[in-house]
């Protein structure tokens, strides 16, 4: 688990709001997780993290201290944009970014909680799909999600995939679940965050479906 506590989220302020450097650089960090899951499979959604940071941090650039939050990136775009908000801009990029995060959220708690299959509980795909299903696969396209039920047969064995969490020191599985606890803490504060920002702002696409 030492890969993803290295670089952990920020605890929120008390106003609850996501400042944009800092969250830029901690999900930076999140590609090297998709490498645990199938270096190969999962290489769309690595790239897919990579351009939207590249495409939100671009916009911050242009004006760090107007864009010091998420919440002001989609205030200001709003008020930009008009009628092309929120399809547009680093307000569309965060859009599929947090559903990313979503999907990395699900997934760990989901181990957390213990949830396996009864007759292969060394296998994650229980896991995985869970996490797909619930994030993903209602925006992705019939080949995508075509591409994802090949992922799951090339998923690594529960016990590989703690391994290489813990960049392949071999830890006792208490204590990285242990840690993937406490990883989640101000990850999932952050994800849920952004899900009640979209929909608070009615920026979310898929509410507009």
């Amino acid at each position: 688990m030492a890969l993803l506590l290295e670089h952990q989220f920020r605890a929120l302020p008390a106003d609850r709001h996501v400042e944009t450097r800092a969250f830029l650089e901690a999900a930076s960090y999140l590609p090297p997780f998709f490498d645990c899951l199938g270096p190969t499979v999962f290489a769309p959604i690595k790239s897919d993290i990579l351009a939207n940071i590249t495409k939100i941090k671009a916009v911050y650039d242009t004006n760090p201290g107007r864009f010091r939050t998420l919440q002001q990136i989609l205030e200001v775009e709003k008020e930009m944009h008009g009628s092309q908000w929120p399809k547009v801009g680093a307000t569309l990029a965060l859009m599929w970014l947090r559903r990313v995060l979503r999907f990395v959220q699900v997934f760990l708690q989901s181990l957390l909680d213990g949830e396996k299959d009864e007759h292969n509980p060394n296998l994650i795909r229980v896991n995985v799909t869970k996490a797909y299903e619930l994030t993903l696969k209602p925006s992705h396209s019939w080949w995508l999600q075509q591409l994802f039920k090949a992922a799951l047969f090339a998923a690594p064995y529960r016990s590989d995939f703690l391994k290489a969490l813990s960049k392949g020191r071999e830890v006792k599985e208490e204590e990285c679940l242990e840690k993937v606890k406490k990883f989640l803490i101000n990850f999932s504060a952050t994800v849920d965050v952004l899900y009640e920002l979209y929909h608070k702002t009615n920026a979310d696409l898929d509410d507009r479906v």
